[in-house]
């Protein structure tokens, strides 16, 4: 068989059932096989940035692989380098399968021709090119089972033009296997129970790692039998259902003041598959008690430990362990409760922050303030919605005010910050989960940058619904020339076009909302539809965070 064939069985037996991509000359015969077999569905983006993200995504969603064809050497394999770092920074089992000129002409300077192995290599798991044709389908299976294996991240894998013509051998029937992390050792979970029967303070920290284990319900009952609090670590406020009560919310910097409070009150913080690392900390005791007992569980052994202390640290997966714990707790039915006082607290203090948050939802200020129109977009979610959010001023303000009852259920850009994310995420998310609601909160900015995919959402009839706070600016930046550059704006303030008269020019439907009360009514018609739609919402543009105080002198 030739190389694109031998790819397409390779996929095909590892389970995908979507790819995503843009047409490029590099690998036609992979797609003639796609046309020809139709078991694996097809998303053509009109940008390889876009693509990868929605491979991205759909990892995120489905636990991975997500694959993308960076399908036209050089231009079209370099577009993709801003979706992989993404992956990168978020752990994503994303494999690209990127085209590569033909072996004969390496090295000649030809056209197209720039070093992808080496541009790739930095930002992912491994960056490797295909020089044998018995090797094709070989190197496509291990890179699949390294971006799969341990904690996961991209990989990317080179072909040569030539290769997916040339006759190669055929593939090893199957799909890929990778091993899998297990729980600590019997004797490291009866520690962590005597630790926990000490404790006065405790709370748990948990983060993507159950995520990619499949581990809510578990983190669930671990903590119902436990009878302690749970936080989220950045990103990850899809851990846990919405309204539990024992679940705080998201914590850190971008979280909220009960979550950010418990873990710097604590004297003891069990975290399980989360880093604590910048995004979730500013590596600051001013979110992480500087005198609790931590017992740090991760996957990877390397971020045991690494930004604070831990006074026991265990490599193992966070689901198993969860279970593992739940079991002892059960199995000795000793672990006290002498945390009384400190989850009446808790529970007073969610109290009160979720009156504050019903103010924000009372506020009918005009422009709308941003936080009301996150206020209406919380209540009139589907418990079964999936979320998918950008990086922005309006984005931020986003990142714990909103409500997730399933898991996976929210996607962000996590560590990489990446401003125009969110939309294309959806369209991923929304091919993995056809039946979810899929909304997407977006900048005015944000959006901008690929606004053009409306037409993929429409073309696969993908029922992405966007939700645009347009403020009127680059509104991080905005707020930082406000605070510490005496006002004087230069490139913050940007125009958008009308967004949803684009939406209905590309096929979808559009709303326009600039009123407090509309957006919520808006966008139960716009998921009842059940096609793509865009809501562009007009909010106070003077409504703006400062996240970093540290970074800037005031005059």
């Amino acid at each position: 068989m030739n190389g694109g064939e031998a790819v397409y069985q390779v996929l095909r037996d590892q389970g995908v059932k979507t790819v995503f991509g843009l047409l490029g000359g590099s690998m036609l015969e992979l797609y003639d096989a796609m046309f020809e077999h139709k078991e694996i569905a097809y998303v053509g983006a009109r940008d390889e940035r876009a693509a990868g993200h929605m491979a991205d995504a759909y990892a995120r969603m489905t636990g991975g692989p997500g694959i993308v064809l960076g399908a036209q050497a050089g231009p079209g394999v370099v577009n993709l380098a801003t979706a992989v770092a993404e992956a990168h920074l978020a752990y994503s089992p994303l494999v690209a399968i990127a085209g590569a000129i033909s072996r004969p002409d390496l090295g000649k300077d030809t056209f197209q021709e720039i070093d992808q192995v080496a541009l790739f290599a930095p930002i992912s798991k491994k960056s490797v090119m295909v020089t044998d044709p018995s090797r094709l389908a070989e190197m496509l299976q291990d890179a699949i089972r390294l971006a799969m294996s341990g904690r996961r991240g991209p990989v990317v894998l080179h072909v040569p033009r030539d290769l997916m013509a040339a006759a190669v051998d055929t593939p090893r029937p199957g799909p890929v296997r990778s091993a899998k992390a297990g729980p600590p050792p019997a004797a490291a979970v009866s520690e962590i129970i005597e630790k926990l029967a000490k404790a006065k303070q405790p709370v748990v920290v948990a983060g993507g790692g159950f995520k990619w284990s499949d581990g809510a319900a578990s983190l669930k009952e671990m903590v119902e039998t436990l009878n302690v609090p749970v936080v989220a670590s950045t990103g990850h406020a899809d851990v846990m259902p919405h309204g539990h009560p024992l679940y705080a919310g998201q914590g850190g910097p971008r979280g909220n003041t009960v979550a950010s409070g418990l873990t710097k009150n604590a004297d003891f913080l069990l975290v399980l598959g989360a880093r604590l690392a910048f995004n979730s900390t500013f590596f600051s005791h001013d979110y992480i008690s500087a005198t609790a007992e931590i017992v740090h569980v991760d996957l990877e052994g390397a971020a045991v430990g690494r930004y604070f202390p831990a006074t026991l640290g265990l490599q193992a997966d966070a689901k198993e362990t969860a279970e593992a714990i739940t079991a002892e707790a059960k199995r000795q039915k000793t672990v006290p409760e002498g945390w009384t006082s400190w989850l009446k607290q808790f529970e007073q203090d969610r109290d009160h922050l979720l009156v504050e948050r019903q103010a924000e939802a009372d506020n009918d200020t005009s422009p709308m303030h941003p936080r009301r129109a996150l206020a209406e977009i919380r209540e009139a979610l589907p418990e079964n919605a999936v979320v998918t959010i950008d990086t922005g001023n309006a984005c931020l303000q986003s990142a714990d005010r909103l409500a997730h009852y399933q898991t996976p259920g929210l996607i962000t850009p996590l560590d990489f910050g990446l401003v125009g994310f969110g939309y294309a995420a959806a369209i991923g998310a929304a091919a993995s989960a056809p039946g979810r609601p899929v909304v997407s909160i977006m900048g005015d900015g944000g959006f901008g940058f690929t606004m053009t995919e409306i037409t993929t959402a429409v073309r696969y009839n993908l029922p992405v619904v966007a939700v645009i706070l347009d403020n009127g600016a680059w509104g991080a930046e905005k707020a930082y020339q406000q605070e510490f550059f005496g006002g004087r704006l230069l490139g913050a303030e940007i125009e958008s076009p009308a967004y949803d008269k684009v939406a209905e020019l590309s096929g979808a439907k559009g709303f326009a909302v600039d009123q407090p009360g509309e957006l919520g009514a808006a966008l139960s018609e716009a998921i009842a539809l059940k096609r793509p739609a865009v809501i562009h919402v007009k909010i106070d543009p003077n409504s703006l965070n400062t996240l970093r105080k540290d970074l800037f002198k005031k005059d």
